[in-house]
């Protein structure tokens, strides 16, 4: 468990340092330049990334609203779920609070919002909360069914964090404008920590909306996976020599 967890604690912390640290670091910085687009691949290289280092020993959740979604499919043990959920937290503390040190060391710089996730006035578009609550359990939703979906018997074996990763990339050229985009409670609660105030009040949505896409997504993937591997079984015992 202890080899598990950690794998979690750094896996979450280099998704919310790299993708955040995209945000506060470099898409700030007008010689750069990176905007959404560069923010947006920020993300998804830093799951791909780590799905690969260390998915082979915890899974590579790097995100409660995954360890949930996947127990909700059956993918993931009761005894895993709490351990995993308050390494990743930690994770992302600690990555918010060493991209705060490094931020702060330039003299004008401004935290503003820290990269943390807001709606109505802290919507990076200024979105309403109905806007704000569909689109986090939507995309959730689909991030959850496309990890279920790569990695599930049948899917091409060894390419999962492939999919995975271009899929929080998409999600995050979607959603940035809306909610400054979550999916992930524990890199929202890095960030909105150290900046504080209003978006700490906030909070609440991004722990709720994508645990409820993700717990959406875990239920109709158990639906939907379990008629292949019941098809696989039967075909195996009729072709099994009596």
């Amino acid at each position: 468990m202890s080899r598990r967890v950690t794998a979690e604690f750094f896996g979450t912390f280099w998704l919310t340092f790299g993708g955040c640290g995209a945000a506060v670091l470099a898409a700030a910085f007008p010689a750069v330049g990176i905007g959404l687009l560069g923010v947006s691949f920020a993300f998804g290289l830093t799951v791909l990334t780590m799905a690969y280092a260390v998915g082979h020993i915890s899974g590579g959740h790097f995100n409660p609203a995954v360890t949930l979604g996947l127990w909700s499919a059956g993918r993931c043990a009761n005894k895993h779920v709490l351990p995993y959920i308050v390494s990743q937290v930690l994770g992302a503390v600690a990555a918010a609070a060493v991209l705060w040190l490094i931020a702060s060391g330039k003299s004008d710089w401004v935290p503003a919002g820290f990269a943390a996730n807001g709606y109505g006035d802290l919507s990076p578009g200024k979105y309403g909360l109905v806007s704000c609550v569909v689109i986090e359990v939507v995309m959730t939703f689909f991030f959850l069914y496309i990890i279920i979906g790569t990695t599930s018997k049948g899917a091409a074996s060894g390419f999962a964090g492939i999919p995975i990763g271009l899929a929080l990339t998409l999600i995050h050229l979607v959603s940035i404008p809306v909610t400054n985009t979550s999916v992930n409670p524990a890199s929202s609660t890095g960030p909105a920590l150290f900046a504080g105030g209003a978006y700490v009040g906030q909070l609440w949505l991004f722990w709720l909306a994508p645990i409820a896409g993700a717990m959406l997504a875990g239920t109709f993937c158990r639906w939907l996976y379990e008629p292949d591997v019941l098809i696989q079984t039967v075909v195996v015992e009729e072709r099994a020599p009596a």
